[in-house]
């Protein structure tokens, strides 16, 4: 599993742009069903809420990807 930092620099980002911003899906309609699928998690649950608001400290994980966010500086 690749694990990746992911730094966001708002308070927080919605489930779906973070996977786009983070290049882990190519497009929103791609995150968009692979979040409906069920397949994505978000600290170690099922997430099937696309626009759920990821933190950091939040980890996110996607296929073979574990991402954690961290926050950057404003």
């Amino acid at each position: 599993m690749q694990e990746i930092k992911i730094t966001i620099h708002t308070e927080f980002i919605k489930l779906d742009q973070f996977l786009k911003f983070a290049g882990i899906v190519e497009t929103g309609g791609h995150a968009k069903e692979v979040v409906a699928e069920g397949v994505v998690r978000v600290n170690a649950e099922v997430c099937t809420m696309r626009g759920k608001k990821i933190r950091p400290g939040d980890v996110v994980e996607l296929d073979d990807y574990r991402l954690e966010v961290v926050a950057g500086e404003n």
